[in-house]
């Protein structure tokens, strides 16, 4: 297991685990490299009663503090057809990092800590198969014009992921190997152990921005706003493709000179190179009753932009949940005016799609 950069992020005092993951090389790595964390053996990675049962209030301490070791048992590769063509079996869920709107599910319990799957093998042994069976891509989409495209970190952020194991680190060296298809993550967390991975180009690495002054409030715990612009063309540099991940547009008042000086910083700041790849998506605030009681018993400031019935409605997701979204007349204008924002002063960036 190679070296991993210090990070205030984590400080691991608890393991919740499942005994099988032992048997797995990852797994006894991961146990290994926190020798000191408390060891507390589960039946499910899924089931862990003293998460769901803690403090409501102290949500922050369990993502620093915990961390969960299990094994994925389902290995399939899901139809997509946004950010990616197909979610790829993750080799972890739930972040130490703290987004104020973030829709990852709390099945874990409120402030669902990292949970890392130690069968990393039979993980990547699932992408080759099911890339090998695709063959080649047989017309361009808007979600790449000549791959296929597995997004690898749908339910957390590898960049974090990859402070705890290798198992970032093996996923990029699948997709270094395959010739018909690349990887995919969004992240907000600058994590320069990335820089030595060697992607040659078939991962692709999705900044996630919005304006400084609401990521202040609403991205806890991630990398400033500036530096993971700045982290931006080294990512490049390093052979990953970079993306723009613009999520999620929150409506307040204000927002278009917000966004406006985003695109300025971004249009001074990136190259000719990244500029000539560079592509975006763009995906409007989403937030549901659940998440909002959640934030109000730690971080109720946050709800002040994000819960805001005045511009909302309630729409069913495809998943079964009943979400707020900003009214259906309204959204589109205002998508359509951050459209024209982003043209104005990033004509280069492509948007893959927008809702």
């Amino acid at each position: 297991m190679t070296g991993f950069s210090a990070t205030p992020l984590l400080d691991i005092h608890r393991i919740y685990f499942e005994p099988a993951a032992e048997a797995y090389a990852r797994g006894r790595e991961i146990l290994a490299r926190f020798p000191a964390a408390e060891r507390i053996p589960v039946e499910s990675h899924w089931r862990i009663p003293d998460l769901r049962e803690s403090d409501p209030g102290d949500f922050l301490r369990p993502k620093r503090e915990v961390l969960v070791l299990g094994l994925k048992k389902g290995l399939a590769c899901r139809p997509n057809g946004r950010s990616a063509d197909f979610i790829a079996p993750s080799t972890s869920n739930g972040c130490a990092m703290a987004c104020a709107y973030c829709y990852v599910a709390r099945r874990k319990g409120h402030a669902n800590p990292i949970t890392v799957f130690a069968n990393i093998e039979e993980i990547s042994a699932a992408i080759v198969r099911h890339a090998a069976r695709l063959g080649p891509k047989p017309a361009p989409n808007q979600v790449d014009p000549r791959d296929w495209v597995y997004d690898i970190g749908e339910n957390g952020d590898l960049s974090v992921g990859a402070l705890i194991s290798d198992n970032v680190r093996e996923l990029v060296a699948v997709f270094r190997n395959l010739p018909n298809a690349k990887g995919s993550f969004a992240t907000k967390w600058v994590n320069r152990d990335l820089l030595g991975y060697d992607p040659q180009g078939r991962t692709r690495v999705r900044m996630s921005l919005m304006p400084a002054s609401p990521a202040k409030l609403l991205d806890v715990r991630t990398s400033p706003v500036a530096e993971r612009t700045a982290f931006i063309p080294e990512l490049h540099r390093a052979g990953y493709e970079v993306h723009l991940n613009f999520s999620p547009v929150v409506l307040r008042e204000g927002w278009e000179a917000e966004w406006s000086e985003l695109f300025a910083e971004l249009d001074d700041v990136l190259p000719a190179s990244v500029k000539d790849q560079l592509a975006a998506e763009v995906i409007m605030l989403t937030h549901n009753a659940e998440l909002h009681e959640v934030n109000l018993a730690w971080h109720p400031k946050a709800e002040a932009l994000l819960w805001r019935p005045d511009i909302q409605e309630e729409k069913r997701s495809e998943g079964g949940q009943t979400n707020l979204r900003y009214r259906a007349g309204w959204k589109g204008r205002w998508l359509q005016r951050f459209l024209d924002l982003l043209a104005a002063r990033m004509p280069y960036c492509r948007v893959r799609y927008a809702f």
